[in-house]
Parts: structure tokens; C-alpha cells; sequence
């Protein structure tokens, strides 16, 4: 292996590390809930979700246009100041008393993880090499396992230390960001696309079709998802399980998806990107509705295949609208790992509503069935040759 290629990687790795914490970050107030629900009477489900809607929907919707940008400049601080500054906002939250400056800190700390992921991801694409499938899944099994991670490390914390302990949570955020600031790939090797918005809104119009189609595909499993990682811990308590054990499934389920989602890359290059997004998301509902009809160990292992089965299309939907638009690879990363799950973030407010009038049965079951939803959406997607087989036919 050559010497360019163990710095391409090394990189890689640098990136992946810190989309882990980033992910990890960004599954922070979903384990903060329980504890400010018995900190409070008044905090109900509906608050509780908007609080998590207000950190994902600025930390969805603003992407496309960090991603826009990107594409014509190319700027490696976002990374390490993006880091820092969601790291900053989130380790304020347990000190704050008011309702609507934990909201504000919120929609704040969304900011950084809007800046951190199309520079990223462009960086991870721009360093793989002819690999750029399978590094960029790598990558964003990472920040899986991040989310897997948030309520193994953060839940002991808050039940041990109170909720104080969020001050000290902005540890990890400063060594990664300093990280970052030395090992994120240079300015050089981002060179930017000057290309007129004229010429990139007419690719996104004769793509606009497909781009729809990934788009609400994302956007209806970014419901399912986000609503589960606020409302599972919630139904689970009711189900008179203990925060750690709650966040011990929730773990579980999380950590398989980061495994699935790597999986799920390498299927797709075999059979189609087409195929294991329908495929997967149309197993993934009676995978959950398994878990909720059992019990022990039975109703664990349904759990942890519906989390793989759910976040199995993650990186292959990123990467079909990468294809859809090449030429505007962050934008592209923007739409999706930004504004289609930025709308599944605003509709768990609805979701939480539904918690709050018919119980938290009605909003999971509900939730459980978004995952057959967004496979029939994927049915409009177009069908591609595997990548397999576009390679093995070039030979």
C-alpha cells in the first residue's frame, strides 16, 4: 500500500472518529428527556419532542445551503468549529431552568452538526479513492455507532451525577475538534465547483424525480427514527423498565443499525441500490411490531434485526442522490443527511402529540409502521445496475 494511500485512510479514520462524537452529540437530548420529564411535571411529550425537533430541524434544514456552499469553496474549518460549537451549546442544557432558552441551545447546537456533515462526507468521498461506497458506509456506520453509544455513556452519567454533568460532556467535543483542526484533510485536495445556481438548479430539475423520490424516502424513515430514539426510552419507562435498562435496548438497536448499515452498502453494490432500500424498509415493520408483541430475549433479538433492517439503506440512499446529482456531492449530502431528515424531525412533533392524547401505545405503533411507508415511496425510485455489475461489465 502506498504511502498517499495510508494518509487517504488515516484521514478517513480522523473523520470517522469524529462523526461518531457527532452522531453521539447529536442523540444527546432524547436521553436528556426522561430525566427533565421528573424534573418537571410540566414537561410533557409534545415538549419533549419539540425540544428534539428544534436541534434536528437546524441541524437538517440548513445543510443543503452549507452544502451549496461547499461545493464551490470547500472549507475545512466547519468540521473542527462546527464540532466544538455543537459540543458547547448541548453541555449548556443541564443548567438551563427556562424552557425556551433549552429550546434556543437546542436549535443552536443544531448549527454545528449542519456545518460538520456535507464537509465531511465531501471529504470522505474526495479522499476514497475508487473505494468511495464502502468508505463512505464506513463512515457513516461511525456515526451509528454514536448514536448507539449516547444513551450507554450519557444516561449512567445523568442518573449518577445529575444533570449538572452535561457541563462536562464538552470534553470530548475539544479534543476532537483539536483533532480535527490538525488531521482534517487541507484546503487543496476541496477544490471547490464554481458552477452558476443556474446550472445546478437545472441538474436538480432534470433529477428532480428521482431526488424526490430519495428525498421522501428519508424523510418518512427520519420520522420513524427520530420519533423512536424520543419516544422508545419514554414507552419503555412505562413499561416499567428502568432508564438504564431503556437505554441498554435502545443501545442495542442502535448499534445493530451501524452494523446493518454497512451490511446494507455492500448488498447494494451486489443487488442494487433500488432493491435493498425497498427490500429493507418493508422488513423492518414486522420486525418491530415482533418486538412489541414479545417478550425477554425474543423481543431483544426483534429489536436489534428491525434496527439493522432500518438503517441498512442509511449510506445508500446518500449515495443514489450522489449519483443522481454528481456533480454537487455535498449539496446532494446536504438534501439528505440534512433536509429530508429535517422533516421527519418536524413531523415528530405531530407524533408526540399523538403520545400525549392516545397514550405512547398509539404514537409507537404508529411509528412502527413508517418504516412500510417509506419502502412503497421507495418503490418510485429508478432502478440502477448494481455497481457489481457495472464494474464487472467494464473488464
Amino acid at each position: 500500500m502506498s504511502e498517499q494511500s495510508q494518509i487517504k485512510y488515516s484521514k478517513i479514520g480522523v473523520l470517522s472518529l469524529a462523526h461518531m462524537l457527532n452522531d453521539l452529540y447529536s442523540n444527546y437530548l432524547p436521553q436528556l428527556v426522561p430525566f427533565l420529564i421528573i424534573l418537571s411535571p410540566n414537561f410533557t411529550v409534545t415538549r419533549a419532542a419539540i425540544l428534539v425537533s428544534a436541534f434536528t430541524i437546524t441541524s437538517s434544514m440548513v445543510q443543503p445551503f452549507f452544502g451549496y456552499y461547499l461545493d464551490r469553496q470547500g472549507k475545512r474549518w466547519l468540521v473542527y468549529v462546527g464540532t466544538l460549537w455543537m459540543a458547547i451549546m448541548l453541555s449548556l442544557t443541564g443548567i438551563v431552568q427556562n424552557y425556551v432558552v433549552l429550546v434556543i441551545l437546542a436549535a443552536l447546537a443544531g448549527l454545528g452538526t449542519a456545518a460538520f456533515h456535507p464537509q465531511a462526507s465531501t471529504m470522505v468521498n474526495v479522499l476514497s479513492g475508487d473505494r468511495k461506497a464502502v468508505l463512505l458506509s464506513g463512515f457513516i456506520a461511525f456515526g451509528n455507532f454514536g448514536f448507539a453509544l449516547s444513551p450507554l455513556l450519557l444516561v449512567p452519567l445523568f442518573q449518577t451525577y445529575g444533570l449538572h454533568a452535561t457541563l462536562v460532556t464538552v470534553i470530548p467535543g475539544i479534543l476532537v475538534a483539536i483533532l480535527l483542526l490538525f488531521f482534517a484533510p487541507r484546503n487543496n485536495v476541496l477544490k471547490g465547483n464554481s458552477v452558476p445556481l443556474s446550472e445546478v438548479l437545472s441538474s436538480l430539475k432534470s433529477s428532480s424525480r428521482e431526488l424526490l423520490a430519495i428525498i421522501g424516502v428519508i424523510a418518512v424513515r427520519s420520522l420513524a427514527y427520530t420519533s423512536m430514539l424520543t419516544l422508545l426510552p419514554l414507552y419503555l419507562k412505562s413499561q416499567n423498565l428502568s432508564n438504564i435498562a431503556a437505554s441498554h435496548l435502545v443501545t442495542i438497536m442502535l448499534a445493530t443499525g451501524a452494523i446493518g448499515g454497512v451490511i446494507g452498502g455492500f448488498i447494494s453494490d451486489y443487488y442494487g441500490r433500488k432493491r435493498l432500500i425497498v427490500g429493507s424498509l418493508l422488513l423492518s415493520t414486522p420486525l418491530f411490531f415482533g418486538f412489541l408483541l414479545t417478550e425477554g430475549t425474543l423481543s431483544t433479538i426483534f429489536l436489534a434485526l428491525a434496527g439493522a433492517a432500518l438503517l441498512s439503506s442509511f449510506s445508500v440512499t446518500i449515495v443514489a442522490a450522489q449519483e443522481a446529482i454528481p456533480n454537487n456531492k455535498a449539496l446532494a449530502s446536504g438534501l439528505t443527511m440534512g433536509f429530508a431528515g429535517g422533516l421527519g424531525g418536524l413531523a415528530v412533533i405531530v407524533i408526540g402529540r399523538i403520545g400525549d392524547i392516545w397514550g405512547l401505545t398509539s404514537a409507537i405503533t404508529i411509528t412502527f409502521i413508517l418504516p412500510l411507508v417509506a419502502g412503497v415511496i421507495a418503490l418510485f425510485m429508478k432502478s440502477h445496475p448494481a455497481a457489481r455489475s457495472e464494474r464487472l461489465a467494464a473488464r
